[in-house]
């Protein structure tokens, strides 16, 4: 059973900076590209940054410079550096994985950057 568990959230000043992590158990998870979303109230969930299986990255425009997804194949975990917080960045950001087409999420966790 595949499981995704994220920790590392909180809340931080504008400027500052905080690291996700998301550890998965289940299955090897080396072969599948991972992800994080956010979702912001009143906002649809978005993309944030994607690591594929061979370790290329892709980021939303809006964080691009500023954060930096990793993963730990030995660990099974994924990572999200944050740096240079924004209020703007404050929402729940959750991992995500997709194996044969179906769509494993963590709990979420909160993210709340104070001006």
């Amino acid at each position: 059973q595949v499981q995704l568990v994220e920790s590392g959230g909180g809340l931080v000043q504008a400027g500052g900076s905080l690291r996700l992590s998301c550890a998965a158990s289940g299955r090897t998870f080396s072969s599948y590209s991972m992800a994080w979303f956010r979702q912001a109230p009143g906002k649809q969930r978005e993309l944030v940054a994607q690591i594929a299986s061979g370790g290329t990255t892709n980021y939303a425009d809006s964080v691009k410079g500023r954060f930096t997804i990793s993963k730990d194949n030995t660990k099974n975990t994924v990572y999200l550096q944050m740096s240079s917080l924004k209020p703007e960045d404050t929402a729940v950001y959750s991992c995500n994985v997709q194996i044969a087409w179906q769509d494993y999420w963590g709990q979420g966790i909160q993210v709340t950057v104070s001006s």
